[in-house]
């Protein structure tokens, strides 16, 4: 992501990258120590992305953004709105109520957080993005204060009795977060291995 954003002039296509990680804890520019309680063998890794410390792991669908926001006519604000209505918009389809929180970005389910965001700016140009629980292990969570808030409760979308199929919820994702944005599609598999 870095790189790609560092190298990427007004030509490079904006793009968006879906995956899994491994499980990693990790801590934002504004990160603070106090916040990873207990991490245990969980590696912690910081990072340069915007917020404090979440957990990535199995089951999670991770959404990472690059775009260039002068070319879209995107403040960041309005960026971060755009991607919990699209996670808001997705669990609708799946009957789920969710909301986002004008005080602590992400999506939630009566009061527990199922989506988190964290983004970068340089150039002019956005990366990282946002994290979506899907069907994972949630009790990394108790090891530290998601988000930087202590006593956060965490969800999740098999918690909730709605589909866990990742590849399916990330292209669900992707049509809705296109749609917001203004932007059309275009599909590429890649595998990269462990």
């Amino acid at each position: 992501m870095q790189n790609y954003t560092n190298t990427r002039d007004s030509s490079s296509p904006d793009q968006l990258w879906l995956l899994e990680h491994p499980p990693v804890f990790t801590q934002g520019q504004a990160g603070k120590a106090e916040h990873l309680l207990d991490p245990g063998t969980i590696p912690v890794v910081k990072t340069d992305r915007g917020g404090q410390v979440t957990y990535h792991g199995p089951g999670q669908l991770i959404a990472y953004l690059l775009l260039d926001l002068r070319r879209a006519h995107l403040g960041i604000r309005t960026l971060v709105s755009h991607l919990e209505e699209a996670v808001i918009a997705l669990l609708a389809e799946y009957a789920i109520s969710a909301s986002a929180r004008r005080d602590a970005p992400g999506v939630y389910i009566e009061g527990s957080k199922v989506a988190s965001l964290g983004l970068r700016v340089r150039r002019g140009c956005c990366f990282h993005g946002l994290s979506l629980n899907v069907d994972m292990d949630l009790d990394p969570f108790k090891r530290i204060n998601p988000c930087g808030f202590p006593g956060l409760k965490v969800t999740q979308l098999a918690d909730q009795k709605a589909a866990t199929d990742i590849p399916k919820l990330g292209r669900e994702l992707s049509h809705h977060l296109a749609q917001s944005l203004g932007y059309t599609l275009t599909f590429v598999d890649t595998e990269v291995g462990p």
